[in-house]
């Protein structure tokens, strides 16, 4: 059997962690993107069922609200440094259970919408680690590491949500559309139990002699080399997240509140459906393009045909330019999960992609409020709204500038050292 060139992996071995992991990439996927389906039953279920103005309002409301409970989300980084410090196993059990839990919750406990969004923002804090990258990382060979990193994304990007998350949402009401992961997490946590500790983590705490790292002591040993890649992976990291939220949280209530003549909700599904199959499909093409032409050469086809996708949607409407924004936007979030995982020191990777994910968490707090101010400057058509999110997605390509390493067929290790 094939292994890895430095951690001795066997291949089954791999597709086992590749499989678990895009579960757990699964997972994250789905408690982030069935809000585009749930986002109507909280505006009724919290704002009394309002119409015309008053919908308008309550949806302003409600996006300055979610982006004051999103600070919440911060608390990422602990949960990026526990996977540092006691290993890569048991961090993914925590994050299971961070995601699961407040799911679960969410369906018992949500009697108003101040609840509602403290354990929404818990679940949103877990979905945002990336934390399932990182084994894979750790324990790919270095010249398929784009691929296995991005055949777990592909795994996570299936979408199972627009499948079948409107078909619970309509049967047990848009609370279920986020509990029903809890049952995915108990199926995880038993997988979770059988996944080896990689050897590169093993190493790494041995050479601190099994002293646990603590979070002041993780982020002294950021060096000084590490700061212009936690920069760069922030600043795209942020873009990304302010934009592809904008899309998945209010793309429905464009379609179908907005447009004229508007969508049914049914149709509506379709063009969604259509969108998330896309996803994996782009996950797909993206770990061959990642290993084959370089991680900076798809970050940049990524960005521009997120530019260009979602532009066109707020100039013409066309649910086609809304299904092509989520393929390009997915190449780019193909290229933040393995860029991440790899570009940083095994000792403190998981909690420099802490740092990372924490300050592209901002999105979740601005991003909402941004879209707030835009929903209320262009309510009639909302094109500045789409634009806006077009030109957000230029930013990714300024960090070129910087010359980031180019980490394609190179081991962590020389990784390291070129740096």
């Amino acid at each position: 059997m094939e292994s890895s060139e430095t951690t001795g992996v066997s291949k089954r071995y791999m597709i086992f962690l590749v499989v678990v992991m895009g579960l757990v990439s699964q997972m994250d996927s789905w408690l982030s993107l069935i809000e585009t389906k749930a986002l109507p039953g909280i505006i009724d279920t919290f704002w009394n069922n309002p119409v015309g103005a008053a919908r308008d309002a309550a949806l302003t409301e409600f996006g300055l609200l979610q982006g004051l409970f999103g600070i919440i989300v911060f608390g990422v980084f602990f949960v990026a440094w526990f996977a540092d410090a006691y290993g890569r196993r048991t961090g993914m059990m925590v994050l299971c259970l961070v995601m699961g839990i407040p799911a679960i919750l969410i369906v018992f406990m949500s009697i108003n919408v101040y609840v509602f969004l403290i354990l929404y923002s818990i679940v949103i804090m877990g979905t945002t680690s990336n934390l399932w990258e990182v084994p894979i990382s750790e324990e790919a060979p270095a010249k398929s590491r784009g691929l296995y990193g991005s055949a777990a994304f592909l795994i996570g990007v299936i979408p199972l949500y627009a499948l079948l998350g409107t078909r619970i949402i309509d049967t047990l009401g848009w609370q279920w559309g986020y509990g029903i992961m809890f049952f995915l997490m108990l199926v995880l946590m038993i997988l979770i139990y059988f996944m080896k500790e990689p050897q590169r983590w093993k190493d790494s705490a041995a050479a601190r002699e099994n002293v646990r790292l603590g979070v002041m002591s993780a982020l002294r040993k950021i060096q000084k080399e590490d700061r212009k890649y936690l920069i760069i992976a922030t600043i795209v990291y942020l873009a990304w997240t302010i934009s592809f939220k904008m899309a998945t949280t209010w793309g429905g209530e464009y379609f179908t509140q907005v447009l004229t003549p508007a969508y049914t909700d049914d149709q509506f599904n379709s063009i969604l459906t259509i969108a998330g199959l896309l996803l994996p499909v782009s996950a797909l093409i993206s770990g061959v393009l990642l290993d084959k032409i370089g991680r900076n050469t798809v970050l940049v086809i990524g960005s521009l045909g997120s530019v260009i996708s979602l532009i066109a949607l707020g100039l013409t409407g066309i649910p086609a330019t809304y299904q092509a924004a989520y393929f390009f936007m997915a190449m780019v979030l193909a290229w933040i999960y393995v860029y991440l995982a790899e570009i940083f020191k095994t000792e403190v990777r998981s909690t420099s992609i802490g740092v990372c994910v924490t300050g592209a968490r901002f999105g979740y707090v601005v991003g909402p409020i941004i879209s707030a101010l835009l929903i209320s400057m262009f309510s009639a058509t909302w094109d500045g709204f789409w634009i806006f999110a077009g030109l957000l997605m230029l930013v990714p390509l300024f960090t070129l500038l910087a010359k980031p390493l180019e980490t394609k067929g190179k081991t962590l290790e020389e990784i390291e050292v070129e740096r």
